[in-house]
């Protein structure tokens, strides 16, 4: 089992960045080539405005419970990017859409959805599938941020550095809603519960969004494309043993996200994107 790292007193800062897409500075299918992988992460950045939008509802409603000054800074640091995260794919959104695929579409269905869940589910609930689903995220962000295949997929577009910013921010905030839903008393049977109900519906929608959107595409019915690209999923980074096995982790009584230490992943990633000579420093305004 993995040892605790107390990232209590992280600072958590919102960084005001731009990226830009022009027209034609995206190949159709922008993840080298790969057209299923395209799909997938085009129908996983359509979900984040809105999604982003519900984690900050559900966070918010207990910002007046929380009096610990230090959590309370994260709280703010974590609303202020999850506000630039979802502004910032917005804009990626637009201009997949303008490629064809369907942002816009699952974008409004994601917002009904989630408009569905803070009308109809205790608001401790809420911010219960907001930390399962933050765990989600982060372990997705750290793939990327660790595994050198996960990142050669992204190729040199604008692509990779909004969703290498965007995993960045996801480390360093992952704790924030769980140490939220502590704080106010959530109990150790609904945040399980909370994954476990997430997990049927994030992968159910995942898969449903992205058939929707191959659905859409003239090349995904090359059969022989479609299967090739398919299959190449199984050798995926981001469905692999040891990423399946840390999803799990969330279910176990006593669980904290702090248990898969991420200082020197955070620290080192901070330094390649924003540090004098950043990958990313000429985007920050």
């Amino acid at each position: 089992m993995n040892t605790t790292v107390d990232t209590s007193t992280r600072p958590i800062k919102t960084r005001r960045i731009k990226f830009r897409y022009p027209t034609g500075s995206l190949n159709r299918h922008y993840v080298q080539g790969d057209l299923v992988m395209s799909h997938i992460i085009a129908m996983l950045s359509a979900v984040f405005p809105e999604g982003e939008d519900y984690f900050i509802r559900s966070v918010k409603h207990y910002s007046d419970q929380i009096t610990d000054p230090v959590l309370k800074k994260q709280v703010a640091g974590f609303i202020g990017q999850e506000v630039t995260h979802g502004r910032e794919h917005r804009e990626l959104n637009d201009r997949l859409q303008q490629m064809g695929y369907p942002t816009a579409f699952v974008d409004r269905m994601t917002k009904r959805g989630m408009n569905l869940y803070t009308r109809h589910f205790p608001p401790r609930f809420n911010l219960a599938v907001t930390a399962a689903l933050e765990h989600y995220t982060a372990t997705l962000a750290e793939t990327l941020l660790t595994d050198q295949r996960a990142q050669d997929l992204l190729g040199n577009t604008e692509v990779r550095s909004i969703l290498l910013w965007h995993a960045l921010e996801e480390s360093e905030h992952r704790a924030v809603a769980f140490d939220v839903y502590r704080k106010i008393g959530g109990s150790e049977r609904m945040r399980i519960w909370a994954m476990r109900y997430i997990t049927v519906t994030f992968i159910c929608g995942a898969l449903l969004e992205s058939v929707l959107s191959l659905s859409r595409d003239r090349a995904a019915y090359n059969p022989i494309r479609l299967f090739k690209s398919a299959a190449a999923l199984r050798r995926s980074p981001f469905v692999s043993r040891e990423i399946i096995g840390r999803i799990r982790a969330y279910n176990r009584p006593g669980f904290h996200p702090d248990e898969f230490d991420n200082v020197e992943l955070i620290e080192r990633w901070n330094n390649e994107l924003f540090g004098e000579q950043g990958q990313l420093a000429g985007h920050l305004r």
